[in-house]
């Protein structure tokens, strides 16, 4: 393995370390110089991707493909399997033997050890925590009232050290800021942490959480995106259960909609004064310009577009069309570009800027770099997959007892294509769209019929990437512990 900074013998323009920041849930309709401001500013001066593409349109798919380069059919981390198998390397493996320095700061209990996901890290922080402990005192914060978090607090406090318990409590209740998720905290951390490091290069990894469900903004955010007429004290008591709207549980007007589409553009506003902030850590520690800085979604979010509510079920564009920016190197005055890319290129792309020569991680994938002075070929369509329904129809009717025909439908797994100009996707149950993105880039009007001669080339070409697209029979759901289980059901997983 070559030294970092060196490949074929050249010295690569300043880049030594690597910063990759996910903005979970960020779709890249919604993120603009309004709502992210010092994103566009990034954008600006560094490279946009304006066709970036998930490979799943949930948190641990989708991750999985960012560290490993592969599609979640291949790398098995689903709905039906929730663990990353230790027998794929990861971009933090690569960066650890590569003299890299490893450090991750997650807000998303998805990216975890819990769900194999602390590989090649020196360090994976939980980013909800003020002192970090196996003991997830989250459902003291979701506690609909001081009942419940008092309740949760008894069932929790003697598990582990009750100190660290005692102050995470406190943290979460009194200290925390308002509307805040962890993105705060983690900015504090990151920006001590780079403020006492040593001297190595580093690869440092962050997910900010506040653009998912539940939207609570900082009142002062809220009231920049909010309707004309509506109040924060409205939109923030709108219901967000976006399981319980799939299965009709309880309905929503297109008004409240509107407010929530409110807060959530408020969330990304919130999120990108953090993301302003690492930058200007990072420019107190004097790394900036040594710093490839790569800012994307993981996926994005349905707030009543097409009838649904949050990110499982399907891969409208609205779920994996997310936003990429990076800056730093070969990538700084790169302009906007066009051409499709996934989030799987990230690990070819990030080593091949920094000269890392690591042949398992890039052979195992189907990644391929996007650096400005890469010889690969570029895509001319990306893929995306549904391996399982998350939550699945099992869960769902235990909660709910009886579900709807169209939820049950649901209980699929999906392939889609996609081109500049086309989309087709595909189910196991034999369902299937297409659509003409040049006269329809909402993708409202399904032509499967129309175009049998193009299904059929579409569908092969799929059928040639991928094997049979037939159930999986792989399982390996992950016995999480109960704070863990409550935190995701809260992030509307379970």
């Amino acid at each position: 393995m070559s030294e970092p900074n060196e490949r074929d013998g050249e010295s690569h323009t300043n880049v030594r370390n690597v910063v990759l920041v996910v903005l979970d849930t960020a779709r890249a309709r919604s993120v603009s110089p309004e709502t992210a401001p010092a994103l566009t500013t990034l954008a600006e001066e560094g490279t946009s991707f304006e066709n970036a593409f998930a490979t799943a349109p949930w948190t641990l798919p989708s991750h999985a493909s960012m560290f490993t380069g592969c599609y979640p059919s291949e790398h098995g981390a689903h709905g039906g399997h929730t663990f990353l198998d230790d027998d794929l390397r990861t971009l933090a493996e690569a960066f650890s033997e590569g003299g890299y320095e490893t450090v991750g700061v997650s807000n998303n209990t998805w990216i975890t050890e819990e769900f194999g996901f602390d590989r090649g890290f020196d360090d994976l922080r939980k980013g909800w925590q003020y002192i970090q402990s196996d003991t997830d005192m989250g459902a003291v914060v979701r506690g609909e009232d001081a009942r419940e978090k008092l309740q949760a607090t008894r069932d929790r406090l003697f598990e582990g050290n009750p100190l660290v318990n005692a102050a995470n409590v406190l943290y979460s209740e009194v200290l925390q800021p308002t509307g805040d998720d962890g993105a705060s905290r983690s900015a504090d951390w990151i920006g001590d942490w780079l403020e006492s490091r040593g001297d190595d290069p580093f690869f440092l990894f962050c997910n900010f959480i506040e653009p998912h469900v539940e939207y609570d903004p900082p009142q002062e955010y809220a009231e920049r995106f909010l309707p004309k007429g509506a109040s924060y004290e409205e939109a923030t008591a709108i219901r967000q259960d976006p399981r319980a709207f799939d299965c009709e549980d309880y309905d929503l007007t297109e008004r409240e909609f509107r407010l929530l589409r409110g807060l959530y553009r408020a969330e990304l506003a919130y999120v990108d004064d953090q993301l302003a902030r690492l930058r200007e850590s990072l420019e107190a520690a004097g790394e900036w310009e040594d710093t490839l800085f790569v800012v994307c979604g993981d996926h994005g979010e349905h707030i009543g577009e097409h009838g649904f509510f949050g990110h499982q079920y399907n891969l409208y564009d609205t779920l994996i069309n997310v936003p990429l920016v990076c800056h730093g190197g070969p990538f700084t005055g790169g302009g906007r570009r066009r051409e499709l890319v996934q989030l799987l290129d990230l690990p070819a792309t990030l080593l091949e800027t920094v000269g890392i020569d690591d042949p398992e991680l890039l052979e195992q994938g189907h990644g391929r770099s996007f650096h400005p002075d890469s010889d690969g070929e570029r895509r001319d369509a990306i893929f995306a997959e549904y391996a399982a329904p998350q939550p699945s129809i099992d869960r769902l009717e235990a909660r709910f007892d009886e579900i709807p025909d169209r939820v049950r439908a649901f209980d699929r797994r999906l392939r889609a294509i996609r081109t500049h100009d086309e989309k087709y996707v595909c189910g196991d149950d034999g369902f299937e769209r297409y659509h003409d993105l040049e006269g329809d880039p909402d993708e409202r009007t399904d032509l499967a019929a129309d175009r049998p001669e193009r299904v059929r080339e579409l569908r092969k070409r799929l059928e040639e990437r991928f094997d049979s697209l037939e159930a999986s029979e792989a399982g390996g759901e992950v016995e999480m512990q109960a704070g863990t289980k409550e935190r995701l059901a809260d992030l509307g997983y379970l």
